[in-house]
């Protein structure tokens, strides 16, 4: 199943490529309907036969607005077989302002970032408490999958508080447009995962390359914390084809067999930035990523 919220916050079941049933009725939240699902399906399947309304004629929004837990890892793929060992399994917390949906804006604050970027990332909907599971029985833990942007904002200082800083802006977790459920998907392990920016392919990499599996990362993250319906757990990028993210930009997603994930970028210093991944700009014998152009903060400038 395909399930979404649109028109403000009501529940919705895509039907076909093109249709969206009301299933407010079902349950009060997307949570509430991930942690019942079982005793909702019946209702759903009855539900999605009736009138339903065209995907054009409502505004879609983020699958889980207010997720109680957004786990995101770190640092979590082999960067195409380019690491010689897996990096030590690591995460950070995302605040749930960051949350936006399928055709919202990602707004670029007014800071001294050295660039902006989001990472296109599959995410795993927990579907059932999960507390210290093993990886063995983690995947029985897991409701669906989306897609979903984790936004950065480079190079902040003191180093030491970087990630909170870097990761945690309202906007900076575009998600959507729908979570589909694990039952649709064969095996989570074997996806293409595309970003474009502008029409231009940037990030084009597969689930496989992952350092650390899903079930690692539920097993682990919820050794540490308890995971409860409707968590997100994002499970990270290849960072190769990272590019930045300017004002105008519109930007695309799709994980193979979630649909795909549209958003726009906005920033209100018009700043640019050289269009190179950071894979492109290395093979230009640079360190690091493209540098920033023009506007405010750019080197030369002034304030």
């Amino acid at each position: 199943m395909k399930l979404a919220t649109f028109n403000g916050g009501r529940l919705g079941l895509v039907t076909g490529a093109d249709s969206i049933v009301d299933i407010s009725s079902v349950a009060p939240s997307m949570p509430a309907l991930i942690a019942g699902f079982a005793g909702h399906r019946a209702a759903l399947e009855q539900a999605a036969k009736g009138p339903a309304l065209a995907l054009s004629s409502v505004k879609l929004g983020p699958p889980i607005p207010a997720p109680r837990n957004i786990v995101c890892m770190a640092v979590n793929y082999m960067e195409d077989g380019t690491l010689t060992e897996p990096p030590p399994i690591n995460a950070f917390h995302k605040s749930a302002s960051a949350i936006i949906g399928p055709g919202d804006t990602m707004m670029l604050p007014d800071l001294a970032a050295t660039i902006f970027e989001g990472e296109a990332e599959m995410a795993v909907v927990i579907g059932k408490r999960a507390t210290r599971v093993s990886a063995a029985e983690a995947m029985g833990h897991v409701f669906g999958y989306m897609n979903f942007i984790d936004g950065s904002a480079r190079g902040m200082v003191p180093a030491s508080q970087s990630f909170f800083q870097m990761k945690s802006r309202d906007t900076f977790a575009p998600t959507g447009p729908w979570i589909i459920t694990a039952d649709e998907i064969a095996d989570p392990q074997k996806l293409q995962i595309k970003l474009w920016v502008n029409g231009a392919l940037k990030q084009d990499f597969n689930t496989s390359d992952m350092a650390h599996k899903i079930a690692r990362c539920i097993e682990w993250a919820s050794s540490i914390h308890t995971l409860e319906p409707g968590d997100i757990l994002a499970t990270g990028t290849n960072h190769r084809g990272l590019s930045s993210f300017q004002d105008g930009d519109k930007v695309e997603l799709e994980t193979q067999g979630l649909g795909r994930l549209v958003f726009h970028v906005r920033d209100d210093l018009k700043r640019s930035w050289g269009r190179e991944t950071r894979l492109e700009w290395q093979m230009q014998g640079k360190d690091g990523h493209t540098p920033q152009l023009t506007g405010k903060y750019a080197a030369g400038a002034g304030a």
